[in-house]
């Protein structure tokens, strides 16, 4: 993160998915992305967290799928045809994102990285990890730990 100093043993860079929701852009880490679907058929669960949007059946697997405008707290929102669901595999947790747009994979350096606790966001700073720098614009670096907590 950037502090002035890099930490002992973290690499120089990471590549992510970056993505947008509303007007803002977003980026999980690249190895957390097991893959990027078209929207599919969703399956609502009752008495589910207000969040979870259902789950889908990927080849044989059933995923919760989360709506990050609903986790974030920012309302609701239509879908295009735009919109994809990313699902990420955060340690033995697996789950789906839906999001308005996947925008592309980049390196983000972790120098450009700054803390979650010194950025203002009406999301939940539990939710991220930083925001990162990348080609004249800011990216919020989601914490996947928390977020895929259901």
């Amino acid at each position: 993160m950037a502090n002035g100093r890099a930490e002992v043993g973290a690499p120089d860079e990471i590549q992510v998915v970056t993505f947008k929701l509303g007007e803002e852009e977003y980026a999980v880490d690249i190895l957390s992305v097991q893959e990027i679907n078209k929207l599919l058929n969703i399956t609502r669960v009752p008495k589910a967290q207000s969040y979870i949007e259902g789950v889908i059946n990927l080849r044989g697997n059933v995923i919760p799928i989360l709506n990050l405008y609903k986790r974030f707290g920012l309302g609701t929102q239509g879908h295009t045809d735009d919109a994809r669901i990313i699902v990420l595999q955060h340690n033995d947790i697996r789950a789906g994102v839906i999001v308005d747009q996947v925008s592309e994979v980049s390196r983000l350096k972790t120098s450009e990285i700054e803390e979650a606790s010194k950025i203002y966001s009406s999301i939940n700073s539990e939710l991220i990890q930083g925001v990162g720098k990348m080609n004249g614009r800011l990216v919020i670096l989601l914490n996947l730990h928390n977020l895929l907590q259901v």
